[in-house]
């Protein structure tokens, strides 16, 4: 299975429930996104870390990227409109919260790189 199929069959639900599953995977990501963006710039705001904030900023960005392709497929492919049960709703609240999660872990990322300042050669 190709991951453009992939990406396909969970963002119409697959073969494991109704519609709502595509969207309540958009969300998780994004949430699952939103919430390592946090860490990562919490992180990389402090003197001591105890972490990689550049490694949870990008991590944060592609849970982000995940989250927002994945609620965007479903909105593509819903079927009815709002209160239907097909998740569309779910999927419209899954677009900012993967968009949350991308801005705030490219922010993690350029607050890690101007830490540690320009690469010495």
């Amino acid at each position: 299975m190709s991951a453009s199929a992939a990406l396909m069959a969970a963002a119409e639900g697959g073969v494991i429930g109704d519609g709502r599953t595509g969207a309540n995977l958009a969300l998780a990501a994004g949430v699952l996104g939103l919430a390592l963006a946090r860490l990562a710039t919490t992180r990389a705001g402090r003197r001591i870390s105890t972490g990689n904030p550049r490694t949870g900023g990008m991590a944060a960005i592609a849970m982000g990227v995940i989250g927002t392709v994945l609620a965007a497929l479903h909105l593509a492919t819903a079927d009815g409109g709002p209160g239907t049960g097909n998740g569309l709703v779910g999927a419209v609240v899954a677009v900012p919260l993967g968009l949350g999660a991308l801005l705030l872990g490219r922010r993690a990322v350029t607050r890690s790189a101007a830490r540690t300042g320009p690469p010495r050669g």
